[in-house]
């Protein structure tokens, strides 16, 4: 990829954290169907090794910082914001990112006369008390949703995994295999509807045109709703591990957390953690099926694409 001409442009789609691991099957799906793709990612981004293979503009900038974005939407029809981040150590990152960054975009996008912006959100944005994230990201939709210039489509993906990626997934399956006995927060009754890389990102690529979109919040969950218990057992399965379960009560979990956080930089459970396991995420997907042409797998075809076990 090349580092866009800040000057020149016309018709072109933004995708921002687009060297991310969805952003760039993003990226790749909307070269894939004609579109021409300028990729915002941070300067000196070693995540940029991902597209170096494919045509498109860099245009190096970060979303939290207005200034370096000047140029970034010249010439841009649509833009996809992807940019965020979901797990920190310092909640005022949140803030600074996703809601900060959002506005920044917002702002960039409405100055260069942008006809569509498409926000990434979460499943999190439902419940805003229940975490600095959840809450970030629905300040992020609401910032978007008040202005009145710009065509505007919010995505509400739940659990995102592939093989080897999805962040939230990689670090509940750690999570899983770390111990030769897994401690399980609570009784892991909560409905979960993880969703396929592939399948979010089809969803997204049919945006783009798609004038069905303008002012609609879409979920973008999977095709099977599954207990957060069933997943980590299904999990386990397809990774061949052997691994018994213990339950562990709510209340002892939600000390342990508050004290981790108080005494350790690296707490390996905390109330976010704990929010994530308990919080239902198994959204109504209809309207994304209609609009979209949107049809995900169920997690349980998923992981044995993901991770496949011998067949009899």
């Amino acid at each position: 990829m090349s580092k866009y001409p800040r000057q020149e442009g016309g018709g072109a789609i933004l995708v921002t954290g687009g060297a991310g691991v969805v952003g760039s099957r993003l990226v790749r799906g909307l070269i894939a169907r004609g579109h021409r793709v300028r990729v915002l990612v941070l300067p000196g981004d070693p995540a940029l090794a991902r597209l170096t293979d494919i045509p498109g503009e860099v245009f190096p900038a970060d979303v939290a910082d207005a200034s370096s974005l000047a140029g970034a939407c010249t010439g841009v029809q649509t833009v996809y914001h992807l940019a965020a981040v979901i797990l920190s150590d310092d909640p005022g990152q949140y803030r600074r990112i996703n809601v900060n960054g959002t506005r920044n975009m917002v702002a960039e996008a409405l100055r260069a006369g942008v006809g569509h912006f498409v926000l990434v959100s979460s499943a999190a944005a439902m419940d805003p008390a229940s975490s600095p994230y959840a809450r970030s990201k629905y300040e992020a939709e609401e910032i978007l949703k008040k202005q009145k210039e710009m065509a505007w489509t919010i995505v509400r993906p739940t659990l995102v995994y592939e093989r080897g990626g999805g962040q939230e997934f990689m670090l509940f399956m750690a999570a899983l295999e770390r111990f030769p006995v897994v401690p399980f927060v609570g009784r892991g009754a909560a409905l979960k509807n993880p969703v396929h890389s592939d399948d979010l990102v089809q969803g997204l690529a049919a945006i783009a045109g798609n004038p069905l979109t303008h002012g609609k919040i879409y979920n973008f969950s999977g095709g099977e709703a599954i207990t957060i218990l069933e997943l980590a057992r299904l999990i386990l399965r397809q990774r061949g591990r052997r691994r018994p379960i213990v339950h562990l009560p709510l209340p002892l979990c939600r000390g342990l957390a508050v004290l981790g956080e108080r005494l350790l930089r690296h707490p390996p459970l905390t109330l976010y953690g704990i929010s994530r396991i308990e919080a239902e995420a198994n959204p109504d997907n209809s309207e994304a099926r209609r609009d979209l042409g949107y049809n995900p797998i169920g997690v349980r075809e998923g992981l044995q694409r993901c991770y496949p076990l011998p067949t009899s």
